[in-house]
């Protein structure tokens, strides 16, 4: 029997007015004045025993002795999984988020233009995390830039243009780039840079590689350029997370801004959303990274054209994040995000 089966109706209703009073205040709320909540016909004394009950359980917690009661991060999960009553987008949201994202000129632009968009709706701050090596590659050229120096041009199925500079062996003939393009180029058959790399790196591992010594030390610097900021992380309106905060809320969002300043943390979170499907969901404490900034996190993963997964859109709150309205539009971004890349 899962926790919600084992509370009878009267507590869930009880259990559910808190949670939305808090979700919508962020003040706890007592007895007497959830007796007044039209159609629930109950004295206080009954409340307060319900309240009681329910605290013992771990889902309600009073921050003073005399105060109301507020949800805990349990109890805003059995709320979530449970009660919540996900609400749809209006054709107006559905409208600014595909008119700010659509048209831009490369996939850069759109996911940089989806945070802030969906920072704007959410009144949150937006992650948008992308994997650089999850990208199928449409062609590499490696191009002499000085003596000792070569361009390696990474060219993405999506149109996206990168440079990584490598240095060039020692006596190295300017006839090999165009051996070491060729070879790069027939290894690359639509595969993503991750793919392209694990296959050269085994190939070069077992000396099956028909390259001269020079050639394959350009190869293999090639190879390693590959790996070079393979992963980023797209931030937008952090700002929103110091609105209508006051006392330790304050120290709250100076914590979670660290986290996001450190970013490994937080990339490491979002690598995780990817092996999942749909919506996940994070409340305070249930994460190490924000249990200490008192957040919550919900974020879905986006796809390429192949529907194999290559990034994340998530948006970070205070735990009474509004999540029958933030889930359907992360949800829906990263849908739209998906159809356009």
């Amino acid at each position: 029997m899962t926790l919600l089966n084992s509370i009878d109706q009267r507590s869930r209703e009880i259990f559910r007015l808190v949670v939305e009073n808090y979700l919508h205040t962020g003040d706890p709320i007592g007895s007497r004045a959830i007796s007044h909540f039209d159609g629930l016909s109950l004295s206080p004394a009954t409340i307060r025993n319900v309240l009681a009950d329910l605290t013992d359980m771990g889902l309600l917690q009073a921050p003073h002795v005399s105060a109301g009661r507020l949800p805990t991060d349990q109890g805003l999960r059995l709320f979530v999984d449970g009660l919540l009553e996900i609400g749809s987008l209006t054709p107006e949201e559905r409208s600014a988020l595909e008119e700010d994202i659509e048209g831009r000129g490369d996939i850069d632009s759109a996911l940089r233009s989806a945070a802030e968009r969906l920072s704007d709706l959410t009144q949150t701050a937006t992650l948008v995390f992308t994997d650089k090596a999850d990208v199928p590659l449409k062609a590499i050229e490696v191009v002499a830039i000085s003596k000792t120096q070569a361009l390696v041009i990474l060219v993405s199925a999506t149109g996206d243009i990168e440079n990584r500079v490598v240095d060039l062996p020692a006596g190295f003939p300017p006839s090999s780039l165009t051996e070491a393009t060729n070879y790069l180029n027939a290894r690359l058959r639509g595969r993503t840079m991750s793919e392209m790399r694990a296959s050269i790196e085994k190939e070069m591992a077992e000396e099956q590689a028909s390259l001269d010594g020079l050639t394959r030390e350009l190869v293999r610097q090639g190879v390693a350029a590959l790996s070079q900021d393979g992963e980023r992380l797209i931030v937008r309106g952090a700002a929103h997370l110091l609105d209508n905060a006051t006392g330790q809320d304050i120290d709250r969002v100076q914590q979670l801004f660290e986290d996001l300043e450190r970013k490994k943390d937080v990339i490491e979170l979002l690598q995780f959303a990817k092996s999942g499907e749909g919506v996940r969901i994070f409340i305070g404490a249930e994460n190490k990274l924000f249990s200490l900034s008192g957040s919550s996190l919900v974020m879905t993963p986006y796809r390429d054209s192949q529907q194999k997964i290559v990034g994340v859109v998530g948006v970070i709150g205070p735990t009474r994040l509004n999540y029958a309205r933030v889930i359907p539009l992360v949800n829906y971004t990263a849908e739209f995000v998906s159809r356009i890349i």
